[in-house]
């Protein structure tokens, strides 16, 4: 049996996956709530996430009435980009900053100015942003350094639930690349960034494969959960990894659109594709010798949660769609700008602002809903036309999240994608691709490909129906941003 663990933010899964890939049960348990103390900051307690993985580990092996023996593996998951800093006894010294923490723009600033964008760019594959664990380092040691001083180590927050697990310290190469210190190219630490910014090398952990063994359940660990001491703790891999290998995308051309809170458009490439205006994210893949990039939406399900608290409270979002399929393809004339939180891809502007344009005295409510999830759709198009423009291969797209689970979201997304779009039979997230993971790891499997060939299938492929209407939509659409920038800021 093998286990995944997934560290989100808002809490912790174990799932548990038998050697021919069936789920065979689940359990979850929440985390405390993010600790925001000004605007912009965000936080958790890294001890929160262990009493959460110890409840989680331990409804999934009750669920299933197996011992914790019988796990012959564990790999983990989770929120990307954390920092979670150490003491020399393995001791936390603050509580984490987490990836959704925007305070540390200053350091941004800093970082270009003294390394340059560019070669920040050309070292990390990767522009200075206030998400990767970088910044919050400095921000650390600018506003608090007595507790800088006393830094031993550096983890990621399901990194720092493996150290518990197993006492070592370890992170693999695809959540590395969120930390802005990973050579991602190379696939090895940076040095030089990490010299021009006066982090020492020896806080970062040891780096791994995705499926390669990085450490072993300690007595400590076995005690604390139930499992045998002495049982594989493979890389595993950041969510956005281990959702792709879940998802089955581990080969150049795979890609994803997934749409949650946030939405992300994913692709599986063989080599390292460099944006050189920052506007992709590109990383190490959890899949050994594979890269790959993606772009993010800040405010995907997000714009459809909004519109309902907002102006329908209380309504059922399967209502609010119910009345969206009944409008055209294009609302009308009606377009949403997404921009609720800013946005990253492309436009990496944390002013933008969302708008509704085109509004008549005709439009209802419905066409309200349909523009908003024809404009998340439009916003998550705009990876796909970066993705033209640096050449990076799509044989096919795979949907995920929200926007996978109604199916007038999934037409809405063939039609703006303007090409066939792939329904799996399950998706399980992340947990899923990381017990893939711990079982390549151990040999259930002879690689990460073998193991999602046998156990990720497509159940329905929706092809396009108004693709016409929705690419001169999303002519209009590209003509938003400039408008509201010249709007805002004149």
């Amino acid at each position: 049996m093998l286990l995944g663990i997934d560290i989100g933010t808002g809490g912790t899964r174990a799932v548990l996956v038998d050697r021919a890939g069936r789920v065979v049960a689940s359990a979850a348990s929440e985390h405390a709530p993010i600790r925001s103390e000004h605007i912009g900051w965000a936080e958790q307690q890294p001890e929160d996430w262990w009493r959460a993985a110890r409840e989680a580990i331990a409804g999934a092996i009750s669920s299933a009435e197996l011992d914790g023996a019988q796990i012959h593996a564990v790999a983990l998951t989770g929120q990307m980009h954390g920092c979670v800093m150490l003491d020399a006894a393995g001791e936390v010294l603050r509580p984490a900053l987490i990836w959704c923490d925007q305070r540390t723009q200053p350091e941004c600033d800093w970082l270009n100015s003294t390394i340059g964008p560019a070669r920040l760019i050309e070292l990390t594959c990767n522009p200075a942003l206030p998400n990767f664990t970088l910044t919050k380092l400095l921000w650390v040691r600018k506003h608090q350094p007595e507790i800088f001083a006393r830094i031993a180590h550096v983890l990621c927050p399901k990194d720092y639930v493996r150290y518990r697990l197993t006492g070592e310290f370890a992170i693999d190469m695809q959540e590395a690349s969120g930390t802005l210190l990973l050579d991602v190219a190379h696939r090895r630490w940076s040095a030089e960034v990490a010299e021009a910014a006066g982090i020492p090398i020896s806080w970062l952990p040891s780096l791994f494969e995705g499926p390669e063994i990085c450490a072993r359940i300690s007595d400590t660990g076995a005690a604390a959960t139930g499992f045998a001491a002495g049982t594989p703790v493979a890389a595993g891999a950041g969510d956005q990894g281990a959702g792709a290998v879940g998802m089955g995308l581990v080969a150049p051309g795979s890609v994803s659109a997934t749409i949650g809170t946030s939405g992300v458009v994913f692709a599986a490439t063989d080599q390292p594709t460099l944006d050189r205006l920052g506007r992709l994210h590109t990383f190490c893949h959890a899949v050994p010798g594979m890269w790959h990039v993606m772009g993010v939406t800040n405010g995907a399900g997000l714009s459809l949660r909004w519109l309902r608290d907002t102006f329908a409270p209380g309504v059922s979002y399967d209502e609010l769609t119910s009345e969206a399929a009944k409008i055209p393809a294009a609302s009308d004339g009606m377009l949403w700008a997404p921009y609720l939180f800013g946005e990253r891809t492309p436009h990496l502007d944390p002013d933008a602002r969302a708008a509704f344009v085109g509004i008549t005295a005709s439009h209802t409510r419905a066409h309200f809903v349909r523009a908003v999830m024809e404009g998340v759709a439009f916003s998550l198009r705009d990876t796909l036309s970066l993705f033209a423009e640096l050449e990076i291969p799509v044989s096919q797209i795979r949907l995920g999240g929200g926007g996978a689970r109604g199916p007038l979201w999934r037409q809405i997304q063939a039609d703006v994608y303007g090409r066939p779009v792939e329904l799996l039979v399950a998706e399980e997230g992340g947990a899923f691709g990381a017990a893939l993971l711990a079982g390549v790891a151990v040999g259930a499997w002879p690689s990460v490909q073998a193991a999602c060939a046998e156990t990720v299938h497509v159940a329905q492929t929706i092809p396009p129906n108004d693709a016409a209407a929705m690419e001169a939509a999303y002519t209009r659409y590209r003509r938003v941003y400039p408008a509201l920038t010249e709007i805002g800021r004149s």
